[in-house]
């Protein structure tokens, strides 16, 4: 299956945390169309009581089963990367889990609760290689409505008794499921 894969340069930003239970937030703040020829770790430059730091590389990959939601990412007019970001004990600077288009991808991590999800905008590099990427293998794929299945009278009403049964037997006659005098009610 065609797989387009990018390797990227992630910015991060360390803020001054103002809680009592951390001293600093991690943030992913831009997405570079290319890993810096620097180390992860290193300071980019202070402003006021934030800093940003090289964050370090990750690859983006975009596949054919997903360019449903890349194409509505690009159609939104401001085309985001999700960064998930996830701290390690011992370590100061978070480590760099995933990097994606896909929005459904990157609203699932912030399911778990320990990893930091963070929106940044898609530098226009990305979002023509991802443009050229899902003309050539989008497929479009109809939606289907799933039906649900009719209530089967005798399934419902099976193994019951007395009053149980009888409660059954009339909520099917009132949702007219089953007629009055039919065989389902000896």
């Amino acid at each position: 299956m065609p797989t387009l894969t990018l390797s990227v340069g992630v910015i991060l930003e360390r803020r001054k945390a103002r809680s009592p239970w951390l001293d600093v937030i991690w943030e992913a703040c831009a997405i570079l169309p290319e890993p810096a020829a620097t180390q992860a770790g290193t300071s980019l430059g202070k402003q006021g009581d934030s800093e940003q730091f090289y964050g370090g590389s990750a690859i983006l990959e975009a596949h054919t089963y997903e360019t449903a939601q890349y194409q509505d990412n690009l159609a939104s007019g401001k085309a985001q990367i999700w960064v998930v970001l996830r701290p390690v004990a011992g370590q100061e600077l978070p480590e760099i889990v995933q990097v994606t288009c896909d929005p459904t991808e990157g609203e699932g991590f912030t399911e778990t609760g320990w990893d930091i999800v963070n929106v940044v905008p898609m530098p226009e590099v990305i979002q023509s290689a991802l443009a050229a990427f899902i003309a050539q293998h989008h497929v479009e794929r109809p939606f289907f409505k799933r039906q649900r299945d009719r209530a089967d009278p005798e399934a419902l009403a099976k193994g019951l008794k007395g009053p149980d049964r009888d409660r059954v037997m009339r909520a099917l006659r009132d949702q007219e499921i089953i007629k009055p005098g039919d065989s389902h009610e000896t």
